[in-house]
């Protein structure tokens, strides 16, 4: 398992480097140290090493604590935003998901694992009286997964992500006042930071 991982580990930071058409085997197979047996012991293919650093996108993070509703919503965007910044494992995931036309695929089950977290949240709001009524709670988080994911590869192409975090406040400053009640929406705070709130965004 400690090999599969160093290789798992390897793959993705090629990945993330190269992208699935500049990635080989035996760049990977230089950076993690494995022997080709061993290689092919844990992985028969490049494709099987991307399905599985692909699929491994929900593992490679692990979600900030706080208390179900659009407050800890927009704290996982930020800290997804910080950990497409810094987390190898993650941003190659992100990569092929966004890229995975290359292995001949058609497959939204990442993006659908996400619709489901913002649902998630989203019907927690609901219970604490913070969203507006009329809002779909799926049809929100499926409309936020969109919008998010075209704001990081924008954010990619710019400045290497360097941003995010300020394209997701913008985003938020945004969307907020459609979803949020005003009362609710004044106790938000929307920034990548954990402190006090420097600004308030209100829904009116």
């Amino acid at each position: 398992m400690r090999t599969r991982e160093v290789i798992l580990y390897a793959a993705a930071e090629v990945f993330d480097e190269c992208g699935y058409s500049g990635a080989s085997i035996s760049k990977i197979m230089q950076r993690s140290g494995a022997t080709q047996g061993g290689m092919y012991f844990h992985f028969k293919s490049k494709e099987g090493l991307a399905h599985a650093v692909m699929a491994s996108q929900q593992e490679f993070i692990r979600l900030p604590p706080g208390r179900d509703g659009l407050q800890r919503l927009i704290d996982i965007t930020f800290h997804i935003a910080g950990e497409l910044q810094r987390n190898v494992l993650f941003r190659a995931s992100v990569r092929l998901a966004v890229e995975q036309g290359e292995l001949g695929l058609e497959d939204d089950t990442a993006y659908q694992e996400w619709v489901q977290r913002f649902h998630a949240q989203l019907v927690a709001a609901r219970e604490c009286g913070e969203l507006l009524e009329g809002v779909d709670e799926w049809e929100f988080a499926t409309v936020l997964v969109g919008a998010y994911t075209g704001t990081q590869i924008f954010s990619n192409v710019a400045t290497g992500r360097a941003d995010l975090p300020e394209r997701i406040a913008s985003l938020w400053r945004y969307l907020l006042p459609a979803v949020a009640t005003p009362q609710a929406a004044v106790l938000l705070r929307v920034e990548p930071s954990v402190g006090p709130p420097s600004g308030r965004v209100s829904a009116g």
